[in-house]
């Protein structure tokens, strides 16, 4: 009889769950990147305020598909249901996607400084930001974060969880976006006009 040594049977570690570390590991960079943008924003006093109960509503909607969700699947809330199956190639896209997301997510950043805040509020002393980033497309912030919806859909094998953050960016950004550039326009005028005649939204030369 021939011993073939202890099984393995168990010990190898599921893709799923490998898949989700890769995840909470892109979230936590996230929050490192975001923490000292919220500290210095609380610092800097509001000219204009456009803030509503809807748009309150998506950032907390976006909370729960991009963080909350994945966590309660995790640890079996949805127990198995709307589940994938996992594998190497989704996993792939979704690392690509994923540093792609905290790339894109930590120059817009950089780029914004001071005149960054994540409602509709115009900071005093707010300047149009048109340089890095800026200077191809106006809203790389949101292509940042629906960047990371994309990223999670590849690496979160449920049909739910995986989903649930790209669809709460996109609603989002089908509410905020034209209220954002009205709120700019009237802050600054032709000059925005300009801007946005030279920029695309989201993907540079294209859209």
């Amino acid at each position: 009889m021939i011993n073939r040594g202890p099984s393995t049977t168990g010990q190898r570690l599921p893709m799923s769950r490998f898949s989700f570390i890769l995840w909470a590991l892109m979230l936590l960079a996230w929050c490192a990147m975001r923490y000292p943008a919220m500290r210095r924003a609380r610092r800097q006093r509001t000219a204009v305020d456009k803030r509503t109960a809807l748009d309150i509503t998506l950032l907390l909607a976006c909370g729960v598909g991009l963080a909350l969700l994945p966590i309660l699947w995790r640890l079996g809330v949805l127990s198995g249901v709307a589940d994938r199956q996992q594998g190497l190639v989704p996993i792939v896209l979704g690392v690509v996607s994923g540093a792609a997301f905290l790339w894109l997510f930590r120059r817009s950043h950089k780029d914004l400084g001071r005149n960054w805040s994540v409602t509709l509020e115009v900071r005093e002393g707010h300047q149009l930001v048109t340089q890095g980033v800026y200077a191809h497309v106006r809203h790389p912030m949101y292509a940042s974060f629906l960047l990371w919806g994309t990223a999670q859909a590849f690496l979160i094998p449920n049909w739910i969880a995986g989903l649930a953050g790209l669809a709460a960016i996109l609603a989002l950004y089908a509410v905020r976006q034209s209220r954002e550039e009205a709120m700019m326009r009237e802050t600054f005028g032709l000059e925005y006009d300009a801007y946005c005649a030279r920029t695309k939204r989201l993907v540079p030369g294209v859209f």
